[in-house]
């Protein structure tokens, strides 16, 4: 798709490294002072959106990499199992199983192995289950944030609009 001058081109481009439109905006050489304007404005116009769905297209079709390929990832991460690492040993000791005997898919559930020759140990650590799954249920739209707003808003009161109200005697009698 060709756009209205390169200028916008270039704003595309630099919007997809970071996802930051102020900044895609200063490496597109629009102005400091008014490129978070600038950027606000060039995201509600129509061609440059498209632009910029179609270079991600582009980006993911050339990384091989999808919204569904993450998610699997993720879920790799999110479900993984202690069993699927460890054995009961002959000694009645827990031992490690053997790596070529890990599946693929639960060794992209270790984030590191540490190895101690000196004292013989081997210790492994699986990325965290609480952030996988919270980026999952995030993506799935299970949690909402809550945003909650404190303070006093104030305001003055005119006569000039407040409706005149007569007072019956009977009312100020009976007080």
């Amino acid at each position: 798709m060709k756009l209205k001058n390169d200028q916008h081109e270039r704003f595309c481009q630099e919007y997809l490294f970071d996802l930051n439109q102020t900044k895609a905006a200063e490496r597109a050489e629009y102005s400091k002072k008014t490129a978070a304007q600038q950027a606000s404005r060039l995201l509600r116009n129509v061609k440059i959106q498209e632009r910029i769905a179609e270079l991600k297209a582009i980006r993911s079709e050339r990384t091989k990499i999808s919204q569904d390929r993450a998610l699997m990832e993720l879920g790799c991460l999110g479900h993984s199992n202690i069993k699927n690492y460890i054995k009961h040993a002959a000694d009645g000791f827990i031992q490690f199983k053997d790596i070529d005997k890990i599946s693929d898919e639960d060794a992209k559930a270790i984030e590191a192995i540490k190895v101690n020759y000196k004292e013989g140990k081997v210790e492994f650590k699986l990325h965290s289950k609480t952030k996988t799954l919270e980026m999952i249920g995030r993506h799935l739209g299970m949690f909402t944030d809550k945003i909650e707003h404190s303070g006093v808003i104030g305001f003055e009161a005119s006569d000039k609009y407040m409706p005149k109200i007569k007072k019956k005697e009977n009312d100020s009698q009976s007080k």
